[in-house]
């Protein structure tokens, strides 16, 4: 018999099951543990962790009974210390902060115990001395693609000078990544796009009054440009309750059920992109069991392609959503 043991934010991820090999990778040893810090509790982490226990399920049956760090570093400090003192064989995160995260990814690292960064990671130089791999979708190209698809959409209906307020989540580096991406994706056919907002707005219920309030602010205002999934939906219930359907549309960020529907209704989201979430889990899960068993990384970033969805594509939107029934993205 064989034991696997997800510890997710200092809480345990336990069960047993028959090994349905002779040692794994992690050779002779009889348990394999390891620990998983989600950044916070909007869709994509609900999705990395589907993906987390599904490619898990191939060693035995597990059940989570996690927590996460909730954007707070002391919160993710403090749950990394005690994955060290347990002694985890592996750590899989998503850094809150590039800077703020170094201290308790790199104690870790000095541990001997290998850690996993997917979606988020810490500044680049300490990275490569502090963590075995990042699953990686180049945000950069991610908000790229985005602006490039936001560029059609407006040479399409002839305005030339958009309005573009941005909801952002500048808290994380991957975050600041990708926006310069859209913008410059933007200005490749749209140059004179005019940017008049530029505020916080990841999670949905705080960025909701701040998208109304720019609209207040911006009564002509062509659109939103919402960098993370918080800020897509916030910027579809200011559309709505500000009485702005027909007028603003929004281009958003990390898909979810509401979004997809959103979408498929294509009256004011007009194209979302993505980074599939359980593929992220799955890949991460991999790194990490890989990493626990000594093995070095040939590629520091393990990369996955982020999928971009339009309005125009309603079947496709429609499919995801079957899909996705379970509701996890």
């Amino acid at each position: 018999m064989r034991c696997i043991a997800l510890l997710a934010v200092g809480a345990v991820l336990a069960a047993c099951g028959q090994s349905a090999g002779s040692g794994g990778a992690s050779g002779t040893k009889e348990q394999l543990r390891v620990g998983v810090i989600y950044l916070d509790s909007q869709g994509f982490y609900a999705g990395v962790k589907k993906g987390i226990e599904t490619a898990a399920a191939q060693d035995s049956q597990l059940k989570l009974l996690g927590n996460n760090a909730q954007g707070d570093a002391a919160k993710e400090s403090s749950f990394m210390s005690t994955l060290v003192a347990s002694n985890v064989d592996a750590i899989i995160t998503s850094a809150v902060s590039a800077t703020a995260s170094t201290p308790a990814i790199a104690a870790a690292s000095k541990a001997g115990i290998p850690v996993v960064c997917y979606n988020t990671c810490i500044n680049d130089a300490d990275a490569k001395k502090y963590v075995w791999g990042y699953v990686l979708s180049d945000p950069y190209v991610f908000g790229k693609k985005l602006g490039e698809q936001a560029g059609k959409y407006f040479t399409s209906q002839k305005i030339d000078k958009p309005k573009i307020a941005i909801l952002n989540c500048d808290f994380v580096e991957v975050c600041k990544e990708r926006k310069r991406g859209f913008k410059d994706g933007l200005a490749e056919s749209v140059p004179g796009a005019q940017y008049v907002a530029d505020q916080e707005g990841a999670v949905v219920d705080k960025a909701t009054p701040v998208a109304e309030n720019i609209i207040t602010a911006n009564p002509e205002l062509d659109a939103f440009y919402a960098v993370a999934g918080g800020g897509t939906l916030a910027g579809i219930k200011a559309v709505t309750t500000r009485s702005r359907v027909g007028k603003t549309v929004v281009f958003g960020s990390d898909m979810t059920v509401d979004i997809a529907k959103a979408l498929v209704d294509g009256s004011i989201l007009k194209a979302e992109i993505d980074v599939p979430a359980q593929t992220v889990g799955k890949l991460a899960y991999e790194a990490a069991r890989k990493a626990s068993s000594g093995a070095k990384n040939d590629s520091f970033v393990i990369p996955v392609d982020p999928i971009l969805y339009t309005a125009d594509d309603k079947a496709t939107n429609e499919k995801w959503l079957t899909e996705h029934a379970d509701g996890i993205p």
